[in-house]
């Protein structure tokens, strides 16, 4: 199994914050479309193309013995490009209030991570048992 270094993971959930933060801050919605490449690239690129992970390489060391499955990074990878399709699809038809709110679970999500609960993995472990218990109900 591929597997991810936490520091890079730990970058991109960075840049997460930081961006969402700003965007908050600022009301710059545009920051939210921008963080919305930034993933999608990441998604499709199956991370290699991360502006975060990028940047954060030339400082952090990806040795250590810390990882994550690259399958559940890249989980909760299209978890992060869903909320921010709903939150810009929200901007677009004039919800800002609920763009704000989609673009806050993943801040929430995001920060959580970086204190140490992944609710994308708690999802993931979640689906994972569902798939498993509908295989087992069929068999």
């Amino acid at each position: 199994m591929k597997e991810v270094p936490i520091s890079y993971v730990k970058a991109n959930q960075t840049g997460i914050v930081v961006f969402v933060l700003l965007a908050f801050a600022f009301q710059w919605t545009w920051l939210v479309a921008l963080l919305w490449v930034i993933q999608v690239f990441s998604l499709v690129g199956g991370g290699k193309w991360n502006l975060f992970v990028a940047l954060s390489k030339r400082f952090l060391s990806p040795s250590g013995t810390e990882t994550q499955a690259a399958e559940l990074t890249r989980f909760n990878n299209a978890l992060a490009v869903l909320f921010l399709s709903l939150s810009l699809a929200s901007f677009v038809i004039g919800w800002s209030m609920v763009g704000y709110i989609f673009t806050g679970f993943l801040l929430l999500a995001a920060g959580a991570a970086l204190l140490g609960y992944c609710v994308g993995c708690t999802i993931y472990y979640q689906y994972k048992q569902f798939i498993v218990s509908r295989r087992v109900k069929r068999g």
